[in-house]
């Protein structure tokens, strides 16, 4: 395979067209470095606005402003060239009318390059993704445990439980599938639920904390990696547990500066300066 070959960029067609197939790989990046350390592996990036929680420190989803999405969408767009990069739209970007969520949706796409948006909400979404996609505007759903209202429902809490909350997951994920959708996100629901809600669209979902039986997975690459102590969902499977390993270096970088055992510079150069 030509090097050319090895690095064309997933496409959203692509993404929509694995119904069924091998389930995709997917996860989120927030920076340039960590994006080109993923990109190779996955079919999918996602610049969630996770990156709230996990790179500003906030409590929630909520602060993340349009400004913040675009600095982090365009970093990770530029560092990486196999993945299909996705950006979401925060908190207050598109809920207020179909015209303020095509004008920022439109700016994310110009802004970043990324390849498509992602919005959370269901049935009450169906309208704007409609008006979106028909506009050659890709979206992707988010069904479900939606962080942006996690304020609504008290919480980060399991979404889906019993026949009628079970029932209004798989109308959601229909009602954006059919909207247009090319792929539907569904996070923190029983497992049941998340393999109905895949039986039920034509496109292609992807679960967090939902059921193996999704079409793809994605996780916080932070969270996968153990880098994000603050809070952990239980769903999460931790790959390596390098949070310890930074606190090591941190403390041996430490020692170092105070027992002046730094290089001087014409050990580094093989001269003296100056």
């Amino acid at each position: 395979m030509s090097v050319q070959a090895r690095q064309r960029r997933v496409t959203v067609p692509e993404i929509a067209s694995a119904k069924g197939q091998a389930p995709l790989a997917c996860l989120t990046a927030y920076t340039a470095p960590m994006a080109k350390l993923l990109d190779s592996h996955v079919e999918l990036l996602l610049v969630g606005d996770s990156l709230g929680m996990v790179v500003y420190g906030l409590d929630s989803t909520v602060g993340v402003t349009l400004d913040m999405m675009i600095a982090h969408g365009a970093a990770v767009v530029r560092a990486t060239r196999h993945a299909c990069i996705v950006v979401d739209l925060p908190f207050g970007s598109y809920e207020e009318s179909i015209e303020q969520a095509t004008h920022n949706a439109v700016r994310i796409l110009k802004e970043t390059g990324c390849a498509a948006v992602k919005l959370e909400g269901g049935m009450e979404m169906a309208d704007t993704i409609r008006h979106l996609t028909s506009r050659g505007i890709p979206v992707m759903g988010h069904v479900g445990l939606m962080p942006q209202r996690a304020n609504a429902v008290g919480g980060f809490k399991v979404q889906g439980r019993g026949d009628s909350g079970g029932a209004a997951v798989v109308r959601d994920a229909r009602a954006v599938a059919e909207a247009g959708a090319f792929s539907v996100v569904i996070e923190a629901v029983p497992e049941p639920v998340g393999r109905e809600a895949t039986a039920a669209v034509a496109v292609p979902t992807i679960g967090i904390g939902a059921s193996p039986g999704c079409d793809g997975q994605i996780l916080v690459t932070e969270d996968m990696l153990g880098l994000f102590p603050d809070f952990t969902p239980k769903f999460v499977k931790r790959f390596a547990s390098l949070g310890g390993e930074v606190e090591s270096a941190a403390a041996a970088y430490a020692t170092a500066v105070r027992d002046r055992s730094f290089p001087a510079a014409e050990n580094l150069f093989g001269a003296k300066s100056g």
